[in-house]
């Protein structure tokens, strides 16, 4: 019962540190506030991210073996495939915008160039996009652990 709470604990710190991370991206990432300093920060907090939806993963997988439910309740639920396909589509949609911040800190050192007003925006869309399908993931979490879902 202790594992079970900790990992649960683990896991929604994991979750609010994405969360954190992922709104302040959204919050950087704009034209008007550009600099160098955002370039930068932009890279770190992306590298943050990164780790906190590393950590998510590992404490939901983590949750999902010594839970009461067990392994088998949990794989043979749709909404976990659900959450784990939403969380996927989210990782591939954070690849463009990480790439896109480092190739800014590059260029920024090499040459001084602060990226355009359209690649802002552009990759704005991108975390924007994320963090509206972000939300999701905890709705079929709520219901999965209430037992929809499930065969029976």
């Amino acid at each position: 019962m202790t594992t079970e709470a900790l990992l649960s604990y683990a896991h929604l710190l994991a979750i609010f540190t994405l969360i954190v991370f992922i709104a302040s991206e959204a919050a950087l990432c704009r034209p008007e506030w550009m600099n160098a300093a955002v370039v930068q920060r932009l890279v770190t907090v992306d590298r943050v991210y990164g780790i906190a939806a590393v950590a998510v993963l590992a404490t939901g997988l983590a949750r999902i073996y010594p839970g009461v439910k067990g392994p088998g309740w949990y794989w043979s639920n749709w909404l976990l495939h659900a959450k784990i396909g939403a969380f996927v589509v989210v990782a591939l949609i954070s690849i463009a915008p990480t790439l896109r911040f480092g190739r800014w800190r590059k260029r920024l050192a090499a040459t001084g160039e602060l990226p355009s007003e359209q690649e802002v925006r552009g990759a704005r869309k991108l975390v924007m996009l994320q963090a509206h399908i972000i939300p999701l993931i905890p709705l079929a979490a709520v219901f999965l652990a209430r037992g929809f879902g499930g065969k029976g």
